[in-house]
């Protein structure tokens, strides 16, 4: 069965003026999509064709000959886990089991946020932010281009998308004002939450 592009858990609109609806149609509709379709046209009539996103993942990470699909299959799973990893009227310090766990592996949410923000900005070129699971700790990460958590063991609790399509259209060249909205009026602390397990 082909992978399908999976609508946004909001509207276009619904995450302005952080992240505008033109940003969104651009990012999902066309940069999202295309990963989706790659993805297909590359597994067709092999048996990954009916394999799990996270299992194709897996199974090609490292493997130098399988980087398209690997590159098409990560981006697909990132996109979506970028998308549900934000929420209208979303930020601000977190609430539930992950407040506590921030408060204990790294402080408190500052100590939290300033790593995190330093992870997103430095991230040199295309690339993601996560907090993650490591090892039963929480840990901030940064990937480069469509390498992702799962690929080292890691589980995905959040993550923030810096390539530059992800904010070029409403912050320019400004990554650390889209770091700074995203932490503040989009992270969805319930998504991290039912990340934790």
């Amino acid at each position: 069965m082909a992978f399908e592009l999976p609508p946004l858990p909001y509207a276009e609109n619904a995450l302005d003026p952080h992240i505008s609806a033109k940003t969104l149609q651009f990012h999902h509709g066309k940069h999202h999509n295309a990963y989706v379709t790659n993805l297909n046209n590359l597994v067709k009539d092999t048996p990954m064709a009916s394999a799990s996103l996270e299992d194709i993942i897996k199974g090609v990470a490292g493997d130098a000959a399988k980087a398209g699909i690997f590159n098409n299959a990560a981006q697909t799973w990132n996109h979506t886990f970028f998308w549900n990893s934000m929420k209208p009227q979303g930020g601000g310090a977190p609430t539930g089991e992950i407040a506590k766990r921030i408060d204990k592996d790294f402080g408190d949410y500052a100590k939290f946020a300033a790593e995190f923000k330093q992870a997103a900005a430095t991230q040199f070129g295309s690339g993601w932010a996560w907090l993650v699971l490591d090892g039963g700790k929480l840990k901030v990460v940064k990937t480069a281009n469509a390498d992702l958590p799962l690929a080292h063991k890691q589980t995905a609790l959040l993550t923030l998308d810096v390539w530059e399509h992800a904010y070029y259209l409403d912050y320019q060249n400004r990554r650390p004002d889209f770091i700074q909205a995203y932490l503040d009026h989009l992270v969805n602390w319930d998504f991290a939450n039912k990340n934790l397990g």
